[in-house]
């Protein structure tokens, strides 16, 4: 049996890829009819596959360890080839846009997927394929800058991620000293964070004006696939988060507050929510990963089945070491069938949130794996993370495993941290707005504008005068920022959906079940609004849905309440 240290890397050859790609496209453009053209969209989708493949075990092992000379010089390549295989595609979709045979070919292979190749389209050219390898470049250079943390604390040597456990300490001065050194970390580097991202805000512009756009903003919208909805819409979305949650969030402060006997709370107290600590899991990371197991095997056939596939086959890296990146993803790897979950383990609640958040991306996944269509894979983000944040309230009746006497504290914890998220998550979102309308911002002036929305979205917030965090410096520990610019919005839309599968699963948890195994076996198959229709919830643009979640969050918090 083939496990993870198994699969063999090898690093594209494009020029023979080049090769074998341009001759299926001719083929296909001179294919007399809709069976042949289908034929030769599988052998494209092989070579998408092979691609994929040796792309997501580069990025993996590159991840896991960036001290890894080999694999990072592996990264560096795929900086430059990635945008040569991304005009490849393009050539690919603009055929596929235009053949004769379009009709049969949707009514095959579904909508979506011409869809999405037009907006492949609409954001790429030849033209801008330098700049898209410059960006790549310092994407990377961003990654391994927070990755390079040493930081010095209570006579250890931690990274970014091993700080965390004493960001909950429930010694008032070691949380402040656990946050100022996480700050200082990225003030003492300001310079370089500012730097690459003057640098990204600068290329990005250009990508998106010499492909004809006013500014990134337009891009960006269609770089994220936003199908079927708008800035618009999203600028709605936003403000009923602010008249919903922003009060809602500074209610649940308020209590904190009072809770943990601070008489102001601090940025540095907003992660401890009970004056006893917070609940954390009851064993090693082994004994976690032998609990989800468990839990996973009583959750259902499906999840057992995938969650042992993950162990037997040694798809889970999660526990944080010195030179591994921080944060935690899930990818696939096409030719292996395997989604794989990176994460930091760091002995908090949060690990857990890891479990099930990241497993519930790799349950998807492996539930439309056989999908039969690269595109389809994988959903547009937003529609991804549903899959993610309504696994963490699925598996709300399992914490016991993990939690034992404190799992009710987990869950409710687990519930305002989920709300406390909204507000920051879209002051994200408008900041990325603000930016990429006005590119020409110094990073003073961008730090005044993020200052600007914290005062709106997270009035309670309190830096206890950390020059850094005072002036606007916050963001910069934001990857997505620099990483996948109008990412963000993407995680609040979710939870708004997320939230409504966590009232569905009390209410009716097979029935609720049944419509969350349904929408990840559709894997990409529709946009957005059509996933959460078929998965019978409401979608956040309609406005009432935002306060509607609120009302009943603040209802559950009241039956609930915990002292």
């Amino acid at each position: 049996m083939l496990t993870f240290e198994d699969y063999k890397y090898t690093r594209p050859d494009m020029n023979e890829l080049s090769k074998q790609f341009h001759a299926l496209l001719e083929n296909f453009q001179q294919a007399s009819s809709f069976e042949d053209q289908s034929a030769i969209i599988e052998q494209i989708n092989t070579i998408t596959r092979n691609y994929s493949t040796q792309e997501n075990i580069m990025y993996i092992r590159s991840s896991i360890d960036t001290n890894d000379s080999f694999y990072q010089q592996e990264r560096d390549v795929f900086d430059e080839i990635g945008p040569q295989f991304q005009a490849l595609q393009s050539e690919y979709y603009k055929a596929l846009l235009t053949t004769p045979f379009r009709g049969d070919l949707e009514a095959k292979w579904g909508p979506q997927l011409f869809a999405l190749a037009e907006n492949a389209i609409r954001s790429y050219s030849d033209e801008v394929q330098p700049f898209l390898q410059q960006e790549n470049k310092l994407i990377s250079e961003y990654a391994k800058l927070v990755a390079s943390a040493q930081i010095e604390f209570q006579g250890e040597t931690l990274t970014l991620a091993q700080l965390g456990p004493y960001k909950e300490s429930l010694d008032r001065s070691i949380r402040k000293d656990a946050m100022q050194a996480s700050a200082d970390f990225f003030a003492a580097h300001a310079d370089q964070f500012d730097d690459l991202f003057d640098q990204l805000v600068a290329v990005r512009h250009k990508i998106a004006t010499t492909l004809g756009y006013k500014n990134f903003t337009e891009l960006g919208y269609v770089r994220m696939d936003r199908i079927g909805y708008d800035a618009k819409m999203v600028e709605g979305f936003r403000k009923q988060i602010r008249e919903a949650i922003v009060p809602l969030a500074a209610e649940i402060r308020h209590g904190q507050a009072n809770r943990i006997h601070v008489p102001k709370l601090k940025f540095y107290d907003e992660p401890l929510h009970f004056p006893e600590g917070n609940p954390q899991p009851s064993g090693s990371p082994e004994w976690i990963i032998e609990n989800g197991q468990k839990m996973y095997q009583e959750l259902s056939r499906e999840t057992g089945r995938f969650f042992d596939y993950m162990k037997r086959k040694n798809l889970l890296d999660l526990v944080a070491k010195k030179g591994k990146e921080a944060g935690g993803y899930c990818t696939f790897i096409d030719n292996y069938d395997s989604p794989f979950i990176f994460s930091n383990f760091n002995g908090t609640s949060g690990d857990i949130d890891v479990l099930t958040h990241e497993a519930g991306h790799a349950f998807q996944v492996y539930s439309s794996r056989n999908i039969g269509i690269p595109e389809y894979i994988w959903p547009t983000s937003e529609g991804a993370e549903i899959h993610s944040m309504s696994m963490e309230f699925f598996t709300w009746f399992w914490m016991d495993l993990f939690f034992e006497k404190d799992a009710d504290l987990y869950r409710y914890t687990h519930l305002l941290e989920g709300v406390l998220f909204l507000p920051y998550g879209v002051a994200v979102d408008e900041f990325q707005h603000r930016i990429y309308d006005q590119p020409d911002l110094t990073p003073g002036e961008r730090k005044s504008v993020w200052k600007e929305l914290e005062n709106i979205y997270l009035p309670t917030r309190d830096y206890d005068g950390h020059p850094y965090l005072e002036q606007g410096g916050f963001w910069q520990r934001q990857g997505h920022i620099y990483e996948v610019p109008f990412y963000y919005i993407d995680y609040t839309l979710a939870q708004i959906c997320a939230f409504q599968f966590w009232q569905r699963s009390i209410e009716d948890f097979d029935s609720a079940w049944k419509d969350y195994v349904h929408l990840c076996q559709l894997g990409g198959s529709k946009s957005f609004l059509e996933l959460i229709k078929e998965a019978h919830l409401q979608s956040p643009f309609e406005e009432d849905t935002v306060q509607s979640i609120a009302d009943s969050i603040r209802n559950w918090l009241a039956v609930n309440e915990l002292n």
